[in-house]
């Protein structure tokens, strides 16, 4: 099935210093793309791949799962980790929560984590209700392109496929009991207003993990795709700077900076 023009992964090789974007649910790299090639601009290795079922045809995503969208994930993380001296992982929505999932299991091959408005648990009495109306409704409208700047558009599905969201949901039962597992620096970025995921998943995740490194920034000017939306510089100044201050010492961002220069 062909791609939808705009949702192609992207990979860029750069400097020592490696990271990962995950995307989130039913959506696709479009929504992390300029993040993508502001850290590449900057001389860092990227590696923003596709999630399988998505970026083609809603129907793709309803024979893919959880598994499928970690694995995928956990792939491009053993790329930049063999390639990388130091590694970061940043989520979107769904993409948090894999990020999350890669630093339980992953420890210190993660140098940090920069979450943007991350999901860790069922908000709505109809998503607790998708493991039997899965199938009787194949799918319910999109939650794509949640952003409050004017013209603001997320590449992804019209539909929400809804035995894709049962494994979301099994996901989350695995992710929300290991949270203390991670240990990692953490910068998270939540919109104050999101309507696709509750604030109180931030909550939820603060009060879980075991990072004793946390940052924590509301964006006040964007929804839940904050990575096209008004926010959007700022969530990439803020990540770059967390990271640049998590290799301060190392050398390594300026010497990724050095090579991107030189190699441009």
């Amino acid at each position: 099935m062909p791609l939808m023009p705009g949702a192609e992964p992207y990979r860029h090789d750069g400097g020592e210093i490696g990271v990962l974007l995950c995307h989130g649910f039913t959506g696709s790299p479009q929504s992390m793309r300029p993040w993508a090639e502001y850290l590449a601009e900057r001389g860092l290795t990227v590696s923003l791949p596709l999630l399988p079922g998505h970026g083609t045809r809603w129907q793709d995503m309803q024979v893919t799962g959880w598994q499928d969208w970690y694995a995928e994930v956990d792939r491009a993380l053993g790329e930049l980790t063999d390639r990388c001296s130091q590694v970061f992982v940043c989520g979107l929505s769904m993409g948090g929560t894999l990020a999350l999932r890669l630093a339980a299991r992953h420890g210190a091959e993660i140098g940090g984590l920069v979450l943007v408005n991350p999901s860790v648990k069922a908000d709505s009495p109809a998503l607790k209700a998708v493991s039997v109306l899965r199938h009787v409704v194949p799918s319910v409208r999109g939650i794509a392109s949640d952003i409050a700047r004017e013209g603001g558009a997320e590449i992804g599905y019209d539909r929400t496929p809804l035995h894709a969201v049962h494994s979301l949901t099994r996901l989350w039962r695995l992710v929300r009991p290991a949270l203390p597992q991670v240990t990692q620096p953490l910068l998270l970025l939540r919109s104050r207003v999101d309507h696709v995921v509750d604030p109180s998943n931030s909550a939820v995740l603060l009060g879980s993990v075991s990072s004793t490194d946390v940052t924590e920034v509301v964006l006040d000017r964007s929804f839940h795709v904050a990575t096209l939306d008004h926010d959007a510089e700022r969530i990439f100044e803020e990540s770059y700077a967390f990271i640049d201050r998590l290799s301060a010492g190392s050398g390594l961002v300026d010497d990724a900076v050095k090579e991107g220069t030189a190699g441009g």
